[in-house]
């Protein structure tokens, strides 16, 4: 994670703990994933609150290194493309941004590779994947990518995928909503209010009617759309 943490890294960590032997943590506020410099330097740190939210969910080990660590020669020459399907939707409003998430996490994922005991390659007996790793679905394009990447260039880890977790109002948690304000969080709502309208009609085999969902986010001034799209994962 980029740290920040909340419920939603909680959920991560008890299915972690409550299926693995042994649980790491990584923190990292990742540059290569911001194009605006100023995004970069707000994006929240509380490392002392994360490591106390870890600790509480059974994590036994975090990994919090700086930037010097990860990147000790300066930005990489060279690093992982997300290819055609980082283009689309979120990457296409934020241009580089699956490029930069998919290098750290490729770095990461080699960081915690289990080594000791394991034959070539990292794979356990039997064929099997030698560790797992755990994202939320909330970024669901992204957990898409890291799964493609890890086909596409036979990692042995096993992408484990968390549903999202959502405030009692329905907004799904997030690092950033520290930033909005009450009205601004009020707006947001109606993200929520359109995937439900949709889930709604799907449950009922009714017509999904994009437009209608669409008019609904953009009836809510506050709020500017991106993009709506329905795929199949």
């Amino acid at each position: 994670t980029m740290g920040a943490l909340h419920e939603g890294h909680a959920a991560l960590a008890r299915a972690a703990v409550e299926q693995n032997d042994v649980v790491v943590a990584t923190i990292f506020v990742n540059p290569l994933q911001f194009g605006d410099a100023v995004d970069l330097d707000r994006y929240p740190r509380t490392l002392d609150a994360d490591l106390a939210l870890l600790e509480e969910q059974g994590v036994d080990l975090v990994f919090a290194p700086p930037v010097e660590e990860v990147y000790p020669g300066g930005e990489p020459l060279v690093r992982i493309t997300s290819g055609r399907l980082g283009e689309k939707w979120e990457g296409a409003s934020r241009p580089g941004h699956f490029d930069g998430a998919l290098t750290v996490v490729a770095k990461l994922l080699h960081y915690g590779l289990p080594a000791a005991g394991l034959p070539a390659a990292g794979a356990a007996p039997g064929g099997l994947p030698a560790y797992r790793a755990y994202f939320g679905q909330k970024d669901a394009q992204q957990l898409a990518l890291v799964r493609r990447m890890v086909a596409d260039l036979n990692f042995p880890v096993e992408i484990v995928g968390v549903p999202t977790v959502r405030a009692v109002d329905g907004l799904a948690l997030s690092s950033r909503n520290r930033f909005l304000s009450d009205e601004e969080r009020e707006a947001a709502l109606v993200l929520s209010r359109a995937l439900r309208l949709l889930e709604e009609r799907a449950n009922t085999r009714k017509p999904l009617d994009l437009d209608s969902a669409r008019a609904l986010v953009e009836s809510q001034p506050l709020v500017a759309l991106d993009y709506f799209d329905v795929v199949d994962p």
